[in-house]
């Protein structure tokens, strides 16, 4: 089965924001969801996060110094943020 990957506004506003290099880096982390959104694979680190109660279940990949949060709905990826390493997860 294949997904297909939306991104919220602010992250499309967010990777504008990056270098080139670094914006293909994350945008091709993000295709590797494609496949399985669910399990890490070689070139993928994958994790479900814990403590979203109440909400769609989160997911995080790892792409480097940023991790990209994410849900799924039926065949849908949905990008909800890219943040630095160091910032963590507080927002949640």
């Amino acid at each position: 089965m294949t997904f297909v990957i939306k991104l919220h506004p602010d992250v499309g506003k967010f990777l504008k924001k990056l270098d080139t290099d670094t914006a293909n880096r994350i945008k091709s982390g993000l295709r590797t969801l494609e496949n399985d959104p669910y399990n890490s694979k070689s070139r993928s680190d994958i994790k479900k996060l814990k403590g979203t109660k109440g909400r769609h279940d989160l997911y995080r990949l790892r792409i480097g110094n940023y991790r990209a949060i994410y849900s799924i709905e039926n065949n849908t990826i949905w990008i909800t943020e890219i943040i630095p390493r160091e910032k963590g997860y507080k927002w949640l």
